[in-house]
């Protein structure tokens, strides 16, 4: 075999390796889009039942205070009507946010580009934070709708020191959870305590499966 055989030969036979390697790659980006659709696909069902659950919420509860407020404003506890209203104003704001995820994940279509997938996932992250920090901005209303006027009056020291306490804490708990709860932090212990489920890991996940996409590309 002379040196021309030899060259022409190297080269059938690198053509066919980068090929199979581009081959290889497809067939892993294909995979990796199908895993990424499966994991949206899971998220689904959790979506459209917290939307029902919120309209509902927002729904009655929103009749309730305004008939409330209109009719029987001066015979209720006040500290009780107005966390109410304050809960399910939060609320509204978070099935709206609800309902924009759902109909996100229904119109991502993952064999668009890469890079608007990853845009709809992103959008999906951030406002996923958004709804939790929201969410959590009621903690301080589960401590004071029970009050009333009588027990702020005629309540002891020591009993009001106490309410005051876990007012406060509550308060700065979610005041601290609203401005800390960031895509930096995703690491961290305690956010992984609270984003733990199947409403943020298919995020993250499909967020890591894309990426690896864009990583293929680079290496072509």
């Amino acid at each position: 075999m002379n040196d021309i055989e030899i060259i022409n030969l190297w080269k059938s036979n690198s053509k066919k390796i980068n090929e199979n390697l581009l081959l290889n790659k497809k067939n892993a980006e294909d995979l990796i889009k199908m895993k990424t659709q499966s994991l949206l696909s899971s998220m689904k069902p959790v979506k459209i039942f917290t939307v029902m659950m919120a309209v509902l919420w927002v729904g009655i509860g929103g009749t309730v205070v305004t008939n409330i407020f209109l009719s029987a404003y001066s015979s209720v506890n006040h500290f009780f009507l107005y966390s109410a209203a304050i809960q399910i104003l939060l609320t509204a704001i978070a099935l709206v946010i609800y309902l924009y995820q759902t109909i996100t994940i229904y119109q991502t279509d993952i064999t668009e580009p890469i890079l608007a997938t990853q845009e709809k996932i992103a959008k999906l992250i951030s406002t996923s934070l958004w709804v939790t920090r929201f969410m959590f901005l009621q903690l301080p209303l589960w401590t004071i709708f029970y009050w009333n006027k009588n027990m702020l009056e005629n309540g002891s020291l020591p009993l009001l020191i106490i309410q005051g306490i876990v007012t406060l804490s509550f308060t700065i708990a979610a005041l601290w959870l609203f401005f800390n709860i960031k895509y930096e932090n995703r690491n961290k212990k305690w956010f992984r305590i609270i984003f733990n489920g199947k409403e943020w890991a298919p995020l993250l996940n499909s967020m890591d499966l894309l990426s690896q996409v864009d990583e293929f590309k680079t290496e072509k």
